[in-house]
């Protein structure tokens, strides 16, 4: 080694020496600056609230006495206020605030629940009121009336003049035995007009009469409404063929789509009653007659006719009504208002109101509707307060605070055990895999907005080796972090995406 090489090694050491001396002093430097703070002092007040520490939210267990950047990870300390210190399961609203949010208060209360159940159904044709129009003989068609299908017409209304030539030979055998004067042959003539389509009436004219009547009208055996009309003058008639179809309007059904949640407090001889925009302050008293076995594909329902009757002929299929099924009064059972209930999709919560502007989200067991009111299976006591209106804002606030709803107690319950302290929240981000083992995972990552920290790239520490099976460098998923007393922990790795 020659000599300039040796004093190029001395003055690199050199270097060295002196970065590392620099590095030392800073961070005692910080570290008198940032020392850990002492549990039991309060920092000034700031902004009418007492700042009792700042923290890291990925080392929550470290704790300042200023505020400033954090020594661990390139964002600013959070502050934790001495208001945060109460129940960490429910949110602080100021008495003000809930005013300008126009919160309202219900109570949880217990009476006897109906059964009624409300729901929407539409007018159709009772298919027992049906009549099919034939041809008895064939023949030929005369006349026909002035009609066209979804004519009204009345009983015995006529349709058509029909001619049967085939009837002249059979009565004019029927008239030469009768002059006969054998009644067996005369009984036995007769017998083969009647086989041949000839209607009784027109027997009975033939042979008071002495003439042939070949000739016939065709007449609507029952009133209603006419759905097809398939004959016209001049056409040729097979026997059988159909010449019209009338539906009868003397009563007429509603087809009822019941919730499936209800779908159990329907019976068949349940009283209805339906209210039809079309005739206000009219309602029109019905019953259900069937349970349909196939539900509404749409709208997830259980089909139930009720059948109304009409005899002004005022409803129409096609009519619109409100359904109230009528029902007995149930046993006892707690029961709120149904627009403080708040559906996800997976559970239904409430936000149960608490002594000094404190709210709680709980999750409820919903039962039976009935009107405005839900029935409560579990989750709630009697007594409690829920909020009716402005839930959602709450909801959406208590999320933001990572605040887990869980399953109801009873305030004496909560103050009587020390589990009564709801779990570490759940904080979710979604970031794109760095890399990943069994035991770690370093994330590129949005803001994790329940713990106000920024987007970056770190390393987490698995909770299960399970969470990185199936999951490789670069693809997208959905992380959910726990706070613990080491850091952040990460519970759950969701796959959004594959790699780009």
């Amino acid at each position: 080694m020659n000599r300039q090489t040796i004093k190029k090694t001395v003055l690199g050491l050199f270097v060295v020496a002196a970065l590392l001396a620099a590095g030392v002093a800073g961070g005692l430097w910080w570290g008198g600056r940032h020392a850990p703070a002492d549990d039991t002092r309060a920092a000034p007040a700031q902004d009418g609230r007492t700042v009792l520490y700042w923290y890291d939210p990925m080392v929550p267990q470290q704790k300042f006495d200023q505020p400033g950047k954090s020594p661990f990870m390139d964002m600013e300390l959070v502050p934790k206020y001495a208001d945060e210190g109460g129940d960490a399961a429910s949110v602080k609203i100021d008495p003000g605030v809930a005013q300008n949010l126009g919160v309202r208060l219900a109570v949880v209360t217990r009476a006897a629940f109906g059964t009624d159940v409300t729901a929407t159904g539409v007018v159709g044709f009772n298919e027992r009121e049906v009549a099919i129009v034939q041809a008895r003989s064939g023949g030929f068609v005369e006349r026909v009336a002035s009609l066209a299908p979804n004519d009204v017409i009345q009983s015995s209304a006529f349709i058509a003049d029909l001619l049967v030539p085939e009837w002249a030979a059979a009565q004019q055998e029927y008239l030469a035995l009768k002059a006969l004067g054998d009644a067996s042959l005369e009984g036995a003539a007769r017998e083969r007009m009647r086989l041949s389509g000839m209607p009784e009436s027109l027997i009975r004219e033939v042979a008071a009469s002495g003439k042939v009547r070949n000739r016939i009208a065709i007449t609507a055996p029952r009133g209603g409404v006419i759905q097809t009309l398939d004959v016209r003058a001049g056409m040729t008639v097979m026997a059988g063929q159909t010449l019209a179809q009338i539906n009868g309007i003397g009563t007429v059904w509603l087809d009822v789509a019941v919730p499936e949640s209800q779908a159990g407090s329907v019976r068949v001889g349940q009283a209805a009653e339906a209210a039809f925009a079309a005739f206000p302050g009219k309602p029109v008293p019905g019953r259900v007659t069937a349970l349909l076995p196939t539900l509404n594909g749409e709208a997830r329902a259980l089909r139930v006719r009720v059948e109304l009757p009409n005899k002004d002929g005022r409803l129409r299929p096609g009519l619109t009504a409100q359904v109230s099924l009528k029902g007995n009064a149930g046993e006892s059972a707690l029961r709120v208002p149904t627009e403080a209930v708040i559906r996800t999709g997976r559970r239904a919560l409430v936000i149960v109101a608490e002594a000094e502007g404190r709210y709680r989200p709980v999750e409820v067991t919903l039962g039976a509707e009935s009107g405005n009111d839900t029935v409560i299976l579990s989750g709630l006591a009697e007594g409690q307060k829920v909020v009716a209106s402005g839930q959602f804002l709450i909801d959406s606030e208590a999320s933001l605070q990572g605040i887990v709803a869980r399953a109801g107690e009873t305030a004496a319950a909560r103050s009587s055990s020390t589990a009564g302290v709801a779990p570490a929240a759940l904080h979710e981000a979604d970031g794109v895999i760095d890399e990943i083992s069994a035991e770690y995972v370093t994330l590129t990552h949005g803001p994790f907005k329940t713990l106000a920290m920024p987007g970056m790239t770190m390393e987490f520490p698995l909770a299960s080796p399970k969470l990185a099976k199936g999951l490789k460098a670069g693809d997208r998923v959905r992380a959910g972090a726990r706070e613990t007393d080491d850091g952040l922990l990460i519970e759950k790795l969701d796959k959004t995406g594959d790699a780009k």
